[in-house]
């Protein structure tokens, strides 16, 4: 039989049959994934092949080829990353200004790994309703930051239901990773878009503005108007897998549409003459907020709101 795994728990894993039926398997033996160290052999979204043994257990016996996968240097030293979702059509990151807020350098690092893997990027922006004049003024300055990048950006509130139908839009029948810190609201998101599923909801931490965890594993839910998303666990944070200094500008769209108008074909467009990605930064064509966060990544650093408002 051949289904989709909808969620892993570390040992056991849901498996989804064409027909819809959801069935529980372990893994046969020791599955690798190409040479390649991750801390989970298979991830939610893996095509698998399920077979039954002689005690009449299911049992994952091979994992198709990936179309694509979206990755996260993991905090456990002993392994490279962890796979969050393999074979999407997009990746949807649902970012908050307040309570909790989410910083450039993480939206970045995000993007940087979505392009990596050439997954599109979605940005929602969510708690539009609880904003100031101030913040929704920011807001809109940083929309068009992401906007002027080539990002798609989408203003909702899920609680007042604005503009979730727009998200559903992009949703119909195509297989979406929905990520973002804790507390952001993306299953209150979910639940807008998909009432049935009732996902349950956590509240913010009083003491740090952050958000407490309530989506404990990645899982796949299928959605009655076509397609699939996938939840997964709130990232505190993000750390990008180790690629080389010279790839860091292919993965800022901005900078890849230029950059082969750099007199040198490895400028790393910091310090390089007749660099033709400084010149669009100085003529405006790219960001200076988004050239400092290349910077930063490039230097291993992250630029928070903070040192961003100061500029």
């Amino acid at each position: 039989m051949i289904g989709i795994l909808t969620k892993s728990t570390g040992s056991r894993y849901l498996v989804r049959l064409p027909n819809g039926e959801i069935i529980d398997c372990v893994l046969k033996g020791k599955i690798r994934l190409d040479g390649r160290k991750t801390t989970n052999p298979v991830a939610v979204g893996d095509v698998v092949d399920v077979e039954s043994d002689e005690n009449g257990d299911y049992v994952i016996a091979n994992i198709h080829p990936r179309k694509n996968y979206i990755i996260r240097k993991s905090i456990n030293l002993s392994k490279q990353a962890q796979i969050l979702a393999s074979n999407l059509d997009q990746a949807m990151l649902v970012v908050t200004l307040v309570a909790p807020r989410t910083s450039l350098g993480f939206i970045d690092r995000f993007l940087i790994t979505a392009e990596a893997y050439s997954i599109p990027a979605i940005l929602v922006f969510n708690k539009s309703d609880v904003l100031d004049e101030e913040l929704l003024g920011l807001q809109q300055e940083i929309i068009s930051i992401y906007e002027n990048a080539g990002y798609k950006c989408i203003v909702v509130s899920s609680l007042k239901n604005r503009n979730v139908e727009e998200v559903k839009a992009l949703l119909k029948d195509k297989t979406t990773l929905i990520s973002g810190h804790s507390g952001v609201g993306k299953s209150t998101l979910i639940n807008a878009i998909e009432p049935g599923l009732d996902l349950k909801t956590g509240d913010i931490s009083s003491v740090h503005l952050k958000g407490m965890h309530t989506t404990t594993f990645a899982e796949l839910h299928p959605l009655s108007f076509g397609g699939f998303i996938i939840d997964t666990p709130g990232i505190k944070e993000l750390g990008l897998v180790e690629m080389k200094k010279e790839e860091v500008g292919h993965y800022f769209p901005e900078i890849r549409k230029v950059m082969n108008n750099c007199k040198f074909n490895n400028c790393l467009h910091v310090n390089e003459p007749k660099c033709a990605v400084k010149e669009a930064v100085e003529n405006g064509e790219i960001s200076e907020e988004r050239y400092h966060s290349y910077l930063g990544i490039l230097n291993g650093e992250e630029m928070d709101w903070k040192e961003w408002e100061l500029r």
